[in-house]
């Protein structure tokens, strides 16, 4: 009996080694020249495989339909996909905010360790775009791709979602799944970086570690926090603290502001004696040349320009209250968000296919027999921090599993 696995993907290759380690005969549909293509670009390049939190916490980090998936994640716990890795030969290691990635740093271990996985267990690659399953009554029959008829017991529709199209994310399950009678949730953007309203093209490519941020509505009520690493770009802002912020904005972000304290690890108190000791050292210069103890050299024209000091204002005449505002430029550095990237450069898709229409404990559809959906083509999203993943290779697991355990005993 076949089970057949549109996408190569995280969910669609776990979907397809956990189908075949279940007895199920398995045929994966790629239309990428090679599996894994998106899964070679997370985390930089170093590929964040799962979160080693208490299993519990991953629903904290889940702010779309996170009840939906208690049956994938702790069918297939974080702690169970890093001893899938392990078991497959690659070393694992946990860095701040317990995120997990390969030793190496190496994302084409992950990769490259799922694809031989499914190669001991026979699963068949087939390269082609799949344009449509096609149905006997209201069970699924075959999938057709561009050049040929696959039949299929079972289909998992693992397609991904819309982000990051060239590596093959353009949304096809959301058509296919559409055909069959299935509602799409509105498609945006998550995990995406932001425009601002402020120019930032002088701050381009600078990265800042150990910082914090906070958010604030038009209306000054506080959205959300955090604390990590983010970088500037020429249109505004992203890295792992913004990428993360981004899904408390809302869905139109415009007047949204971003505050960042630069110097988060000390209080006002005690940075303003911090810039007093650099004062004091550096009294007989200009402003702009007694500020490299305390940042980096990218951002200190910038600093200047905020707070609205004269650069070549000696050290020794600038007042107590230029002072305050140099403080509070440190600690305040506000960015007014102008809107969303595009969901081309978002790391995640938000909305898919409609929870209600899928069953919880099992990944199948409600409407068509037979039909499946592992990953991000599902209405399910989360935070940065290995969450994402957690959630293909869970459902991944369970799609994999209940298709071929079904089909199997229906075959008894």
């Amino acid at each position: 009996m076949m089970v057949v696995v549109i996408g190569g993907g995280a969910a669609g290759l776990m979907a397809a080694i956990t189908a075949a380690l279940n007895g199920a005969d398995v045929t994966l549909i790629e239309k990428n020249a090679d599996v894994g293509k998106k899964l070679l670009i997370t985390g930089k390049g170093r590929c964040n495989v799962t979160n080693a939190c208490v299993t519990q916490e991953i629903f904290e980090n889940i702010p779309t339909n996170a009840s939906f998936l208690y049956s994938a994640i702790y069918g297939f716990t974080n702690y169970d996909v890093m001893d899938f890795f392990e078991n497959c030969g690659v070393p694992l290691k946990t860095e701040r905010g317990e995120r997990v990635f390969p030793q190496s740093d190496r994302a084409k271990d992950i990769v490259d360790a799922l694809k031989r996985r499914a190669n001991e267990l026979g699963v068949k690659t087939i390269r082609g775009r799949a344009e449509a399953i096609i149905t006997n009554g209201e069970k699924v029959s075959s999938v057709k791709t561009e050049t040929q008829t696959v039949f299929a017991d079972k289909v998992i529709l693992a397609t991904g979602g819309k982000s990051y199209p060239k590596t093959g994310s353009t949304g096809d399950g959301y058509k296919i799944a559409q055909k069959m009678g299935h509602s799409v949730t509105k498609i945006k953007p998550a995990l995406v970086p932001v425009e601002t309203i402020e120019d930032t093209s002088a701050l381009m490519g600078l990265s800042l570690r150990n910082v914090s941020i906070s958010v604030f509505d038009k209306n000054n009520r506080r959205l959300h926090s955090d604390f990590g690493e983010m970088l500037f770009t020429h249109y505004g802002l992203t890295g792992p603290l913004i990428l993360s912020s981004s899904s408390h904005m809302g869905e139109n972000p415009e007047g949204v502001q971003i505050e960042i304290d630069l110097k988060s690890a000390l209080d006002e108190e005690t940075l303003d004696k911090r810039i007093l000791r650099d004062f004091e050292k550096y009294k007989n210069r200009n402003f702009e040349n007694a500020l490299s103890d305390l940042l980096p050299s990218k951002i200190i024209g910038y600093i200047i320009e905020r707070s609205q000091i004269d650069r070549f204002k000696k050290v020794n005449s600038i007042t107590k209250e230029e002072r305050k505002r140099l403080l509070y430029t440190l600690k305040h550095l506000a960015f007014t968000v102008k809107g969303y990237r595009s969901v081309d450069e978002a790391i995640v898709t938000s909305g898919g296919i409609n929870v209600k229409e899928i069953n919880a404990s099992t990944m199948e559809s409600k409407l068509i027999k037979g039909l499946y959906f592992a990953g991000e083509v599902i209405d399910v999203d989360a935070y940065t921090g290995g969450f994402n993943l957690q959630i293909a290779f869970s459902t991944g697991v369970l799609a994999g599993k209940k298709a071929a355990k079904e089909e199997m005993k229906e075959n008894d």
